[in-house]
């Protein structure tokens, strides 16, 4: 079961419990609708603005948060992939993947692109999720990001 961080009224944020980053290399958050959609192209536009500023505000307290935490997180990547979905009867799905990468990442090198080998493979066999402490220091951040004007529902017609 994935670790809640953050949720709205349309989407759940989670802490991924066998993750593609580990913890160390960045760690690994997902954003989902609560509505299963094969795509993006399918929210409708005020979903779409809402997933643009749950990105960016998870992004940001991911960051602030596991720096704090002793990880030395330079940049989040954000990616939409499904591609693994294809081969599952029910498909593939929206979800947004917040991967951080970490300046002294061992196994996604930072600054170069991630690979993400089929879980098969053995390749995150021993990738740690975020912990607790990690969890905690990022729901800390996003409540203190949420004061901020840039985030505030209105600034985005929400």
């Amino acid at each position: 079961m994935e670790l809640l961080i953050y949720e709205t009224k349309n989407f759940n944020v989670t802490a991924v419990k066998f993750p593609l980053v580990t913890r160390k290399d960045g760690g690994h958050i997902e954003i989902s609708p609560k509505i299963r959609l094969d795509n993006r192209t399918l929210l409708t536009p005020i979903l779409a603005i809402e997933l643009m500023r749950l990105t960016m505000l998870i992004g940001e307290a991911m960051s602030i948060g596991l720096n704090n935490q002793g990880i030395d997180v330079g940049r989040i990547n954000y990616q939409d992939n499904g591609n693994w979905g294809v081969f599952k009867p029910e498909g593939p799905f929206l979800h947004v993947h917040l991967y951080g990468r970490a300046k002294s990442a061992k196994y996604h090198k930072y600054g170069e692109a991630c690979e993400f080998p089929f879980r098969d493979t053995g390749f995150y066999d021993n990738f740690e999720p975020l912990n607790l402490q990690d969890i905690a220091e990022i729901k800390k951040q996003i409540s203190l990001l949420l004061n901020h004007d840039k985030y505030e529902l209105s600034n985005w017609n929400l």
